[in-house]
């Protein structure tokens, strides 16, 4: 059970087409932005704060502001809001946290690209700011992790996702993607 939809915000990290496109898309790409278009669809339906968080693309050219990578793949209708970042945390040199407190937010759902990163920052200074953290499995990713031979093995995107759920600790709430439901939940 999450928070109603009043105290409850999803934040949507970084799903933009030069990280869920070829060649450099993330492990499970179609999938993810597909789960994740039907949690926001049920997100909105609920009344709950939709952020879709922008990697403005400082560090890395595929997105920068402008290109056709820096592109939000998802939907923005009107209610939503979008953030631009320009490092891993979403709440550093942002307005985010502001935005959150301003709309009595204390719960927020992390979900969207890449798991080890930019996720875990947000969810962590999330946590660390007060914030009640769920981070669904099924919505988020990353990439494989190569090899480095020869004594480190590749490790799988799905085995990072889930350490990073197990990093965060006992204070996350780790429910299925497609059993989040604020109708159901309130």
């Amino acid at each position: 059970m999450i928070g109603g939809p009043v105290g409850t915000a999803v934040l949507v990290i970084d799903v933009q087409r030069a990280l869920v496109e070829p060649p450099h898309d993330v492990v499970d790409a179609d999938g993810l932005v597909t789960r994740l278009g039907r949690l926001l669809d049920r997100a909105r339906s609920a009344g709950v704060l939709v952020i879709h968080v922008q990697d403005d693309g400082d560090a890395d050219p595929s997105i920068e502001r402008g290109t056709p990578g820096w592109e939000l793949v998802l939907p923005v209708p009107d209610g939503d809001v979008v953030v631009a970042k320009t490092g891993d945390d979403a709440f550093d040199g942002t307005g985010l946290h502001a935005l959150l407190t301003s709309r009595g937010v204390d719960t927020v759902v992390v979900v969207g690209i890449q798991s080890e990163m930019c996720v875990l920052a947000t969810a962590r200074t999330a946590q660390s700011r007060g914030f009640e953290v769920v981070l669904p499995r099924g919505g988020h990713t990353t990439y494989d992790v190569p090899a480095d031979p020869p004594e480190v093995p590749a490790v799988p995107a799905a085995h990072v996702a889930r350490v990073v759920e197990w990093a965060l600790g006992d204070q996350v709430r780790l429910p299925e993607i497609d059993k989040l439901d604020w109708a159901r939940d309130r």
